[in-house]
Parts: C-alpha cells; structure tokens; sequence
C-alpha cells in the first residue's frame, strides 16, 4: 500500500468537502477549489475524514493513490491556511517594489520588468530584497514563484539573481590566470 495514500485526510472547521462523481469540490475561508480525478480511485467522505482507496495493486493504480491523496490534502489545506512561498534578490542594485497589485523588479535589465499575479494570489515585498507569494492553490503558488525567479535565476559565479528562501546555490570558481 501506498504510505501517502493510506493516510486519511482530516477536513477542518469551516470546510466544506463535496463529492460528484470523482469530481471533489473543496470550500472554506480561503476560497474555494475544483478538480477531477480518474474514476479508478475510490474517494469516501465520512465524518469530516476523507479516505482514498485504490481497487488493484496494478502500477497504474499504485501510482494515482498516492497523488490523488497528495492533491485533496493540499486542497484542503489551501482552503483553509494557504500557501506562501518566499523569494529573494541578490546583487547589487537588485529591489523589488509593489504598484497598485503589480509586482516591479529591477534585476539588472535595461528596463523594469512587471508581474502581475492572477486572481486568487498575492504578492508581499516586506522589503526591496524579499518577495513574498500567498494564494490558496499550491500548484498557482508555485508557478508564480517560478515565474519570478525565471526572470533572473541564480548564476553559479557570483551568486547574484533570484532565488527561493533558503535554496543553496553551488558557487563555481571563476577563471584561473597564467
């Protein structure tokens, strides 16, 4: 059995879990989320506790149990706390600024490059060299994130870019004279 599936899935006060078919509908004071999942999986809603079951040990089965688990608990846990991802700016004259909900960064380019984030997602700047991404959904979180350090990664030389909170970037020496 899968160690991830077999896990039953606590839902929290003031959330609310419907079931149509394979189609699972998360509601709570975050917001609210829709998705779909193979018929295969069995998903059973019973006294604010979710558990999946999978008919076969076949590897298809084997492999949608676990995610199928991993992705209603990240629904119910978005729902109800949300997800933050960090980011920071290294380099010289690196800063981020907010406008209106758009998020500015001056990362060395000749020109200021503008994001602006989808609904249901927030962007934080705490300070010039700190970003922060809230949302409810996970998967929107993190693609934002990525999105923003895909504008300026971290180069291996001197370090300078954006990168996420606490990701270790390994430094490369440089070229060596006669």
């Amino acid at each position: 059995m899968s160690r991830v599936g077999k896990k039953p899935i606590e839902v929290p006060a003031g959330v609310t879990v419907t079931l149509d078919n394979n189609t699972v509908t998360v509601k709570g004071p975050k917001g609210e989320l829709t998705r779909s999942f193979n018929p295969a999986i069995n998903i059973e809603i019973e006294d604010n506790v979710i558990n999946v079951t999978r008919p076969s040990e076949s590897q298809e089965h084997r492999t949608l149990h676990g995610t199928t688990r991993a992705l209603l608990a990240n629904m119910v846990e978005g729902v109800s706390k949300g997800f933050e991802r960090g980011l920071e700016l290294i380099g010289v004259g690196y800063r981020a600024s907010k406008q209106g909900n758009k998020l500015v960064l001056n990362v060395g380019y000749s020109h200021p490059v503008e994001i602006e984030p989808e609904k249901g997602i927030e962007i934080e700047v705490p300070s010039a060299t700190k970003i922060i991404v809230k949302g409810f959904n996970k998967e929107r979180v993190g693609a934002l994130a990525a999105n923003i350090r895909d504008v300026r990664p971290p180069e291996p030389y001197k370090g300078k870019g954006i990168r996420y909170e606490g990701e270790h970037v390994r430094r490369k020496e440089g070229k060596t004279g006669k």
